[in-house]
Formats: structure tokens, C-alpha cells, sequence
């Protein structure tokens, strides 16, 4: 096999624009960017768009607009351009063209006239008969006689490559040494009979033109491996590519049932994550730990750490489980570390509508700013804000039944009662005041705090959690908190 060059490295991030981006893709694509940056490399950006059916330019500008929101920026490809443009395959057809013409020419691809029938009927027969039941070379070595009789038919071809009648071993940089058997890897398809390249032909291709050094992919593409490096050597005798590049197969994502994480899977797709308010660090953070790890006894760290610390082949080459509470845990961790500026500003998309449920003209800034640090502790993702803080901006509290059953237990109207009249004389400039206030209400009625605090919390925001509950009381206010104590109180009388 031709040598790597060493240096520079060049990646490449090559998806299709089909469907809303997944977080095994995120997982792919972070993985590259962030070899590219360790080793001071090139990360490229292709876009595999030669299947009409299924491709759509919606699902394009969604990959885009995911990368710039997860930071990972891209040094070729759309909208930067390069050396080797375009980086769209459904503009680049005339090469590809190219290639198989000159793999034709040199005798390293053939036509093949097989009919979808005759195929199958070939398949059924070698699995009877306990032979692989891959392609049986039968238009392999067809006379010009043979050629002439199947076009005279009229029957359409596909281009086949040939493979070598030999193992082929290569080193993955994940798995360590690989051999494939000649007849476990049959020849080939790289061209439909309608002239339309394969995805077998153009990915390779497209690699050897824009010559990348390191394919990090999904392990879903190892199979694919053998023929690919049987065709860049050929490519190379042909003077299109220079080297073969190193290879490393990415562990897969699992789901729930010990199954691959799939598009199907709600869990699995890139929107919901950021919907829900994670953090591009958060999550980069969690999907850089499905089969890479920073240290044995650290799981939270940056970007930049990240970075620094990368490297393909510490990638644990065994299935990675994807746990949405794991997820979660970290981000909040990453929420807990944003400057408190920081923290407000990230929040404002979810204290606006269409997800705040108060009028616009209702929210209070100032409110806010002295909530925010409060919050900031609490959070797992940052949609979870809009629940928290909305009882400070709504005229009353939301009408929640079951909250209202669990917190008014016992003789509610009494220790509401007698709360509300030690929280009107109290000191309300500080939230040790308050707290102080309800313990002894809760006291005179032989309840501990935790008890005694439950249906005024209830009564002033609406839920039995949320934010601490003193430092809520004395920025709603005295007035407005007695108000609501009031308003309960009616509601307990009805």
C-alpha cells in the first residue's frame, strides 16, 4: 500500500443532505474537525448530493446552519470554497465520468450485462451450494463476440471494478490490522447502466482528488474498505491519486435493545438537543465520550481541551451507548460553568415567545437579572428557564392541579394563614428574613420547613419545585406575594 503522507492531515466530513442531522453524524463530524485542529490539519466539507430522490436542499442548509451552531467550522467546502471545488458531487459528474472512462480503458472496470434476475437466480444457487453469494465474476472476461451479442439485445450495463484476485490487509487506525479474502470481496459496481456514478466510485474519488490523508468514518463503511483501497491503487497506477489513506472506523452509537442509534430514533436527532436548550459545549462535550475518553477520572471539559488532547488513535473501537441522562447531566455542568452574563444572554430565546407564555410587555429585566444566578444552578437544559421564572412575569401563577393536591395536605388555611401574616410583618430585605418568617409559621403549627414552605410555594409560583424559593419570594415582591397567599387562600375557602 502507497504511504500517507505524514504531514499535512487532511479530513474530510462527507454527508448527505437527507433528513434532519443526526447525533451520530454530529459524532462523525466532531471527530475529524477535532483531528483536523489537533494536528493542525485541514478539515473539508463535501456534500454527497448525487441521489436526487432522496437529497433536498432543505436538509442542505440544515447541515450548515448545525456545524456553524456547533462550531465546527470547516476550512474547504461550501461557502469557503478551496482548492479542490466544487465540494458538491452533484457538480462535479464530469470527473467522475473521467475516472470510469479511464478505468474502462485500462481494463480495471468492465461492463456488465447481468439482469437483476439472472443475479439473483445466481445467488440462490450459490447459497444452496454454502459458496458467497456476492457478484460471480460472470461478465468478467467476456469475448468482444459476447460484448457484441448482449448490446445487440439491447441489454443495459453497469460498470464493474475489478478486484484483485488477492487478500488485502490494512491497518485501521481504530481496530489495528484487517485482512479481507479475495472471495469475500467480490468485484463491483461503480456506475448504474444509466451512467450514473455509484457512491462507490465518487466517494474514493473524491478522496484522491482532494487528497485526504485520514478517513474517519462510521464502522457501518468498514466492509466497503477492501474495495475502496483496491481502487485507489488503481487510481494511483492511473495517475489520479498519489497515496492511500489511512482509515480509522468509528464505533457505532447505540440505542435502546443494544441497537444502532437510527434516524427513526427520537433520541437521535441533532433538533431536539438544541430545541431543548443544550449547549453547543454540552453536547460536544457528551458525543465526544461515545468511544473517545479525556481521562480515566474526568468527563467535563472544553473544547479547546478536547482539542488539545485528541487523538484517532485513542478511540475505543468497542459500540458506544448514547444516554440522554448522561447528556443532560453534562450540559448542566456546562451551564453551571457560563459566566452569569453569559448564562442570561443564552436564555433569552426561552423568555421570549413563541416559548414564554407571558406578554411581552410583562417581562422585567431587572427581575430577571437578579433571578438569573439562582437559576443558573438549577438548570439541566436551558428551555427548562421558561417553567421556572414564569411566575414572575404572568399576572398570577400557572393553574397547576396536581401541584395544588400534593402541597395542600393537612390544614393548609391555617399555616397559610398564619404564614402570610409573619411574612407581612416581615423584614423583606433579605432572604434569610423570609425563610425565617415561614419556619416559625411552620413551627407554630409542628411542621419543619420543608413542609411548612410547600403550599406557599405552591400558592405564589404555581408548582412544588423550582427556584429557591426565598430568594423567588423577595424578588416578586411583598405585595404581589401577598396577593397570591390571598388568592389560595380564597380558593381554599371555595
Amino acid at each position: 500500500m502507497a504511504n500517507t503522507p505524514s504531514s499535512p492531515v487532511r479530513v474530510r466530513f462527507c454527508p448527505s443532505p437527507t433528513g434532519n442531522p443526526h447525533v451520530g453524524l454530529v459524532r462523525t463530524a466532531l471527530f475529524n474537525w477535532a483531528y483536523a485542529r489537533h494536528t493542525g490539519g485541514t478539515m473539508v466539507f463535501r456534500i454527497e448530493d448525487t441521489d436526487a430522490a432522496r437529497d433536498s436542499e432543505e436538509s442542505y442548509n440544515q447541515l450548515l446552519d448545525s456545524l456553524r451552531w456547533l462550531g465546527l467550522d470547516w476550512d474547504e467546502g461550501p461557502e469557503v470554497g478551496g482548492p479542490h471545488a466544487p465540494y458538491r458531487q452533484s457538480q462535479r459528474m464530469d470527473l467522475y465520468q473521467d475516472v470510469a472512462a479511464k478505468l474502462l480503458a485500462a481494463g480495471r472496470a468492465y461492463h456488465c450485462y447481468c439482469s437483476t434476475e439472472e443475479l439473483d437466480a445466481r445467488r440462490d444457487a450459490a447459497r444452496a451450494a454454502g459458496r458467497p453469494s456476492g457478484y460471480d465474476g460472470h461478465c468478467r472476461d467476456l469475448t468482444d463476440e459476447q460484448k457484441a451479442a448482449y448490446v445487440a439485445e439491447g441489454r443495459p450495463a453497469i460498470v464493474r471494478f475489478r478486484m484483485p484476485d488477492e487478500p488485502i490487509t490494512f491497518t485501521d487506525l481504530v481496530r489495528g490490522e484487517i485482512t479481507y479474502l479475495p472471495e469475500n470481496v467480490p468485484d463491483y459496481g461503480i456506475v448504474r447502466a444509466n451512467g450514473a456514478p455509484l457512491y462507490t466510485l465518487v466517494n474514493p474519488v473524491d478522496d484522491a482528488l482532494m487528497e485526504i490523508t485520514h478517513v474517519l468514518r462510521g464502522e457501518d463503511l468498514l466492509s466497503s474498505t477492501p474495495r475502496q483501497i483496491a481502487l485507489y491503487k488503481a487510481l494511483i497506477d492511473l495517475g489520479v491519486a498519489t497515496f492511500v489513506p489511512e482509515f480509522g472506523h468509528l464505533p457505532y452509537v447505540m440505542g435502546e435493545g443494544n441497537k444502532k442509534l437510527s434516524k427513526r430514533d427520537p433520541e437521535s436527532s441533532l433538533n431536539l438537543y438544541r430545541e431543548r436548550g443544550f449547549l453547543r459545549e454540552g453536547l460536544l462535550n457528551y458525543l465526544s465520550l461515545l468511544g473517545w475518553s479525556f481521562s480515566a477520572d474526568e468527563d467535563i471539559f472544553t473544547i479547546d481541551q478536547m482539542v488539545a488532547k485528541f487523538d484517532i488513535a485513542d478511540v475505543n473501537a468497542n459500540p458506544a451507548r448514547f444516554d440522554l441522562k448522561k447528556a443532560e447531566s453534562i450540559n448542566a455542568d456546562h451551564i453551571r460553568l457560563l459566566d452569569p452574563k453569559a448564562f442570561a444572554d443564552a436564555c433569552k430565546p426561552w423568555l421570549r415567545a413563541p416559548h414564554a407564555n407571558w406578554a411581552p410587555e410583562d417581562f422585567d429585566e431587572s427581575a430577571w437579572e437578579a433571578i438569573a444566578p439562582h437559576a443558573q444552578t438549577r438548570l439541566t437544559v436551558l428551555s427548562d428557564i421558561t417553567a421556572n421564572v414564569d411566575f414572575l412575569f404572568l399576572p398570577e401563577p400557572v393553574e397547576d392541579e396536581a401541584s395544588w393536591t400534593k402541597a395542600m395536605k393537612g390544614d393548609p388555611v391555617a399555616l397559610l394563614t398564619t404564614a402570610r401574616g409573619k411574612l407581612e410583618a416581615a423584614d423583606w430585605s433579605s432572604p434569610e428574613f423570609l425563610k425565617d418568617a415561614v419556619l416559625k409559621a411552620g413551627e407554630e403549627h409542628g411542621l419543619k420547613l420543608g413542609k411548612a414552605q410547600a403550599p406557599v410555594r405552591v400558592a405564589v409560583t404555581g408548582r412544588t419545585v423550582g427556584l429557591p424559593l426565598f430568594e423567588s419570594l423577595e424578588i416578586l415582591g411583598k405585595d404581589k406575594t401577598l396577593t397570591r397567599i390571598d388568592a389560595a387562600l380564597a380558593k381554599l375557602a371555595r
